[in-house]
């Protein structure tokens, strides 16, 4: 994502170059399920759960209606892109804005929040181990007054919301004068760990300190806090701007070992990643990591290999090797931002979604897509003043199985609605809600099938099950409930985020049979119980 300089403005430097359900906003009507029939793109395959108590089966299921598919949005906190709008906000406003978005994004029907905890070396969060983030109240290292990560995290999983904390690993300072900083700050503790570069300070990404401080950080907050995932975005080694190297050269002479300075900045980050891999899953197991890399690995003229286009290589360009990450599954998924529209010639997403899913294919790595919702009604790009560009992206990706979703940068769009495209990609895309996709390594077990389902009047409701985070509400209008009813999202009409009591309610509008499954906090899935009338 485009955080750290003029959004546009960079995306088009980076190519020339080289308790309530989910389902349902608050203004949002129930969508009447599609009758199970066979359609055009429809696939048959098989499909399974994680319970003793379900059998695969060989169902009929249409991609036009994923069951699980993952629909994300970016939160930016860096220069209050996305929240909190400003600086220095009481506690009550930061609240009602961050609430307004995950009302919006309930709306869209997504299912994850991508919120940016720490921007440079600061903390949205209380932190023995960097100062408060500037962005909070003006003034770096000021205390707010509370600790906002709790009620970010509590508040997007009330609305069925998986909350992956974002992290950018090297980024120490937007401020190039570090005794601006506070004292106790790592960058003055450790002058010895930065890099001074054009206006901006930087952790050295050579250092084995620095490497070991990024994780501490990211281990701490993944002891003491229920996020779901962590998340890095694009920024590595700095950007190609001005003409000024990066001094880095004396940690290269002491740990580069003979390698070239290319390969050993690359190996540099590839330790991180492995580092940071290690340490989330060691800590607990079911928070997945993942990474939004720059969408374009490395040209075809720069390796065979690579892609059909002619931008800048992140792979050459600030040493993220994406193809390593993937291959050595240092990574949960991967999220290419992929921000240029189709026929583009520089870099063409035509080209580059199909190379990515390629790249996936055979892996237990899981693609999902970067979505530039932010450049929807742009008039830098004539594609982007078309309503229906975007959206074909997502049609587009149906082709490829191994895509399972997609991220929107960023987050004030969903408010603002460019173009009206949020309402053609629900009418089109995200008519049903979807569960997330299952990541066999993360573990998880399918909580006991829900008991007691029944419907009184217009109310389904139903006995709680020991370990469920939500419970899926699937409707068959014709009341014939067959072994394929719940194969896709046709017949899903809410994911009901789990409520305190022994039991659990959904109105229930429309005829037809109920059925209820419930489902843990990665969304491993129990068999369904039908509701008796």
């Amino acid at each position: 994502m485009r955080t750290g300089r003029p959004l546009l403005a960079a995306a088009a430097l980076a190519v020339a170059t080289t308790g309530a359900a989910y389902a349902f906003g608050p203004d949002a009507q129930v969508t009447k399920p599609t009758a199970l029939k066979r359609a055009p793109g429809a696939t048959t395959t098989t499909t399974s759960e994680t319970t003793a108590a379900s059998r695969t089966t060989s169902c009929t299921t249409d991609v036009r209606y994923p069951k699980r598919q993952l629909r994300g949005v970016w939160i930016a906190t860096v220069k209050n892109i996305d929240w909190p709008s400003r600086t220095g906000l009481s506690a009550a406003k930061q609240q009602a804005e961050y609430v307004r978005i995950l009302d919006n994004a309930v709306k869209r029907r997504l299912n994850a929040v991508f919120v940016q905890v720490r921007p440079a070396s600061d903390a949205l969060y209380k932190s023995s181990l960097e100062p408060w983030s500037k962005f909070l109240t003006g003034t770096a290292g000021k205390d707010p007054g509370w600790d906002p990560l709790p009620f970010l995290v509590a508040e997007a999983h009330k609305r069925g919301l998986e909350f992956h904390a974002w992290f950018n690993p090297y980024r120490a300072s937007y401020d190039g004068d570090v005794s601006k900083l506070p004292a106790d700050h790592p960058a003055r503790v450790h002058p010895d760990w930065i890099v001074k570069h054009e206006g901006l300070v930087y952790y050295n990404p050579g250092l084995p300190a620095v490497r070991d401080h990024v994780t501490s950080v990211i281990t701490d907050v993944v002891k003491r806090y229920d996020v779901d995932g962590v998340h890095f975005d694009d920024y590595f080694y700095p950007y190609p701007g001005g003409s000024a190297q990066f001094a880095d050269g004396a940690a290269f002479r002491k740990y580069g070992k003979g390698e070239k300075l290319a390969d050993w900045r690359r190996s540099n980050v590839d330790k991180l990643i492995a580092q940071v891999d290690e340490a989330v899953h060691g800590t607990k197991q079911h928070v997945k990591f993942g990474i939004s890399p720059f969408g374009i690995w490395r040209n075809k003229a720069q390796d065979p290999t690579g892609s059909a286009t002619a931008g800048m290589s992140a792979y050459d360009s600030i040493y993220a090797d994406a193809r390593h990450w993937i291959r050595k599954g240092t990574v949960d998924y991967v999220a290419p931002q992929l921000y240029w529209p189709s026929g583009f010639k520089a870099a063409d997403y035509d080209v580059l979604m199909p190379w990515w899913a390629k790249e996936v294919k055979g892996t237990d790595v899981h693609l999902y897509i970067g979505q530039a919702l932010y450049r929807v009604g742009s008039t830098d790009t004539p594609a982007w003043t078309r309503p229906g560009e975007l959206p074909s992206h997502l049609t587009k990706n149906r082709k490829h199985k191994q895509v399972k979703g997609d991220v929107y940068f960023n987050a004030k769009q969903l408010l603002t609605n460019p173009l009206g495209v949020l309402d053609l990609i629900i009418k089109d895309h995200y008519s049903h809600p979807a569960l997330l996709p299952l990541m066999k390594d993360r573990g998880g077990q399918a909580p006991a099938q829900p008991a007691d389902v029944k419907i009184q009047g217009t109310a389904l409701s139903w006995k709680g099950s020991p370990g469920a985070a939500s419970y899926a509400v699937y409707q068959i209008p014709s009341g014939k409930v067959g072994e394929c009813a719940t194969a896709d999202a046709r017949n899903l009409v809410a994911v009901v985020p789990a409520a305190g009591g022994d039991r659990q309610s959904f109105p229930a509008s429309g005829g037809g049979a109920y059925l209820v499954s419930a489902l843990d906090r990665l969304h491993n899935e129990s068999a369904p119980a039908k509701a008796a009338p």
